[in-house]
Order: C-alpha cells, then structure tokens, then sequence
C-alpha cells in the first residue's frame, strides 16, 4: 500500500516538474503580443506605450504584431490556436465580446478558448469633430444633423468595430441622423477625420488628446458617465444632452486557454509593474 502511494507520489511529482521548470526560467526567448486591429489604432498605441516598459519588467524583449481583419477576430485566432507556453498574447478591447454577436461564425469561444491574464484599463472614447464642421457643442451637432439628415460622416475601424457601435448608439439616442463611414483600421480613419474628408469620430483618448491640444480637432462631449480626467473641461454626452448615454472600452491581455498559472501569474506582475 505505502509502495503504490509512493509510486502514485513520484509520477505526480514527475508530471508537475516539468511545469515548475518552464515557469522557473520563462521567459527564455521574445514574448509576442497580437493586435488584432491596424497600426496607430488606440489598442495598438496602448500595446505599444506598454511594450517599452514591458520588456525589462519581465526580462525579455516584447514584439508587437498587427493582424487586423474581421472585427479583431483574425488576430484573435491566431492566439487561441497558440501554444499555451506564455509566449503568444492577444490584449482584446471591447470588441472582443462584440464580434461574436456581430458575425455568424467565430472561430473560437471567447470565454473558453482563452486565459485571462490582466485587465489593463477602461475609459471613454471621444466625440471629436473637424472645426470645418462649424459646431462647438453636441447640441450644435444635433442640431446640424436633423436639418442635414444623414449628410455628415462619422468614421470608424469599421462595421461591427466599437467605434461603430458607440457612434449608432449616439445617433439613435440623440436622434442625429449621421452617416457611417467604415474604414480599415482606426489609423486610416483617424488621418481623414484630421484632414477634414469624414468630420466626426469617437476615439480613443490617446488620439483625441494628440489632436485636440494642437487644434485639429474639436472635442465636444466623452462617452463615460463622468469626466475624463484628462479632459476635465470637456462634457460627458449625458451633460450636453443625450441622457442615459454611457459608453467605454476596456482593454484585457489574454493567452490560449491552458497556460500555466505560475507563467500568468508573471505576466500579471510586470503588467501591474509597468502600469502601477
């Protein structure tokens, strides 16, 4: 009996040591972050911002790779086909929970295919207008749009994208017939709201802020229930007007489902390192 217990001890303690060993000397090569959305996008100037300070949190180098298409889930496939080893994550914004109501077929569950590693952060997005548009407040824009029924664009990263949603919610609620534009990608979208072609988005706070202080572009309301504390003179939509509209996008690392937790575990902490 005690020769079975041990022999049942010693198999146990054999299939846990090669785990303990991985997790003791990972990271040994570069940890690979896929963005599933284009280049300049606000996931992808978030991944980037983190990568700088990522890479000798965790003691190795971090790489960013961009693979855009279907509303995030290309990407997003990609790493729920990964080997579970630490060293293929996904960091997801709110469209990851979206997509699978929005197409008929995903590739992959989003709650059972994955492992949460860290939830990085949520905030509003922006209502941004070129100040070609001639508006200085949403009640301006409202305005404009029910005399000019659906004559002014609002760009996106596309259909079914967050940006999408949020600027439907805002014209349903506001009764502001606007126009959607869908690009490939926040980038592109970003650089015709800028030059004036599409005169209205919702963005991120990064980009807003990168082209509000310059006077680019005009930011009349945030999405969230309260103020941003990075454009505390700016409204939420809920103040100028549109009540009950509340709104954000959080962003969250995941891994293929079946990481080990001591691997997730030292993602967490230099994740909670680099953000603290």
């Amino acid at each position: 009996m005690m020769r079975r217990a041990f022999v049942l001890a010693a198999a146990a303690a054999a299939l846990a040591g090669p785990a303990w060993a991985f997790a003791e000397t990972y990271p040994e090569r570069p940890i690979k972050i896929v963005v599933p959305f284009g280049p300049g996008g606000f996931t992808d100037v978030v991944a980037r911002i983190i990568q700088k300070d990522l890479a000798p949190a965790i003691g190795a180098p971090v790489v960013i790779e961009n693979r855009a298409g279907a509303g995030s889930t290309i990407g997003t496939d990609i790493v729920a086909k990964a080997k579970p080893d630490g060293y293929t994550l996904v960091m997801v914004s709110t469209t990851h929970v979206i997509s699978p109501h929005l197409y008929k077929s995903v590739p992959y569950d989003p709650i059972r295919d994955f492992t949460p590693v860290m939830k990085i952060g949520e905030g509003p997005y922006v209502l941004v207008v070129h100040p070609s548009l001639g508006v200085n407040s949403v009640r301006e824009l409202i305005a404009l749009a029910r005399s000019k029924p659906n004559t002014i664009d609002f760009a996106s990263s596309g259909n079914g994208s967050s940006q999408h949603l949020v600027g439907a919610l805002f014209a349903t609620m506001a009764g502001a017939p606007i126009n959607h534009v869908p690009y490939k990608g926040s980038n592109q979208a970003m650089q015709d709201v800028i030059a004036g072609v599409v005169k209205l988005s919702f963005v991120g706070m990064p980009n807003a802020l990168a082209n509000v202080s310059g006077g680019k572009l005009k930011a009349l309301a945030v999405t969230s229930r309260k103020r941003a504390p990075d454009l505390p003179d700016v409204p939420t939509l809920d103040e100028a007007g549109v009540k009950g509209y509340e709104a954000t996008i959080w962003l969250g690392l995941l891994g293929p489902v079946g990481m080990p937790s001591d691997v997730v575990q030292k993602i967490n902490a230099a994740m909670t390192k680099v953000l603290s």
